[in-house]
């Protein structure tokens, strides 16, 4: 009787101390349920998208980490293929986009959610890497382009055919931006502007100085599929303010957070400034108005003034001079010596 209460003693000891070591540290328990290998240094070999293929891994499991399997990117979606872990045969999986990169989901299968892999952008199309998921170094898939936003396209991986992404234009280039998916932001490629339109990456949307404007542009409306950087003409400049960088259409005038405060300028340096803004060499002369505003802008209300004297006579002797600046200054004699004096001190 007493060996059996003793025996019972220690049982209820042993798994008190058992529950007690298994709160403490659960991965110890036998049998559990619900955690898997992916979640710490004691599961496993490792985490999938910590850069090592590990054991428990394949390409089926894990793209991000050792790569797509054989067969992915021939344009069928078979065998253990599926939208985890081969978007570009298979098509992206329905949750992609939903702002969460969730399970099944990483930068090698979800660029809207995961973000871009830390390689794509290293000029060489890897292992994890695809049309659908880095056509910065994989080239755009050869789909893109057809007009229609087919199942392993998105705004991140074809916005000629997607549109753009709606954080593009915000003015920051986030994870899941590059100079292909959102120009405006990331800025455009570094061969865009060479005078080439290579096929691989450049597009209508994606350069047009290289490759000319897409159809539709030109038309006064700024649809999905165009952006600043695509059509100027209906959709603007690229000039965010504030967003931490002074962009080419932006002044200290007109975005001073970005390009600083302006430092008051005299009547003189006005004038040349403004006088810069106008081609006096085309019949007629043309010029900027925006480009005269900002310059005007830059001084004071008294340098305003006399500037608009100026400006106001060189207009109108314009046709008697032509693109003759020694002729308006002749015949604007008495406005420009008003406005020698003028400062803004």
């Amino acid at each position: 009787m007493q060996s059996s209460r003793r025996f019972l003693q220690r049982s209820f000891v042993g798994v008190v101390l058992l529950g007690a070591l298994g709160a403490l540290f659960p991965f110890a328990g036998c049998g559990r349920t619900g955690i898997t290998p992916s979640e710490g240094a004691f599961a496993g070999d490792g985490a999938c998208g910590d850069g090592a293929c590990d054991s428990d891994e394949t390409c089926a499991s894990c793209a991000e980490d050792c790569g797509f399997c054989a067969g992915c990117g021939d344009g069928a979606c078979a065998g253990i293929e599926a939208c985890e872990n081969c978007p570009v045969d298979c098509g992206v999986c329905a949750s992609c986009g939903d702002g969460a990169c969730g399970e099944g989901e990483s930068c090698a299968t979800c660029v809207l959610d995961c973000g871009n892999c830390q390689s794509c952008g290293d000029g060489a199309c890897g292992a994890s890497e695809s049309c659908a998921t880095c056509p910065v170094d994989c080239g755009l898939c050869q789909t893109c382009g057809n007009g229609a936003c087919d199942a392993s396209e998105t705004c991140a991986s074809c916005p000629t055919d997607c549109g753009a992404c709606a954080s593009c234009g915000d003015g920051f280039c986030t994870a899941s931006e590059d100079c292909l998916s959102c120009a405006p932001d990331c800025d455009a490629c570094p061969s865009c502007g060479d005078g080439a339109c290579t096929a691989a990456t450049e597009n209508c949307f994606t350069c047009p100085g290289d490759c000319g404007k897409c159809p539709g542009c030109g038309d006064g409306f700024c649809t999905g599929t165009e952006t600043c950087a695509s059509c100027q003409a209906d959709c603007g400049v690229c000039a965010v303010c504030p967003n931490g960088k002074c962009e080419p259409f932006e002044t200290c005038s007109i975005c001073p957070q970005d390009c600083g405060t302006c430092e008051a300028k005299g009547c003189l340096e006005v004038v040349t400034c403004a006088l810069g803004c106008i081609d006096l060499g085309a019949e007629p002369p043309k010029f900027s108005v925006t480009c005269v505003a900002n310059c005007v802008a830059q001084g004071c209300a008294d340098v305003q003034f006399f500037v608009d004297q100026v400006l106001t006579c060189a207009v109108d002797v314009l046709p008697i001079c032509g693109g003759d600046f020694a002729c308006i200054q002749s015949e604007c004699g008495e406005e420009f010596a008003a406005c020698i004096g003028a400062t803004c001190d």
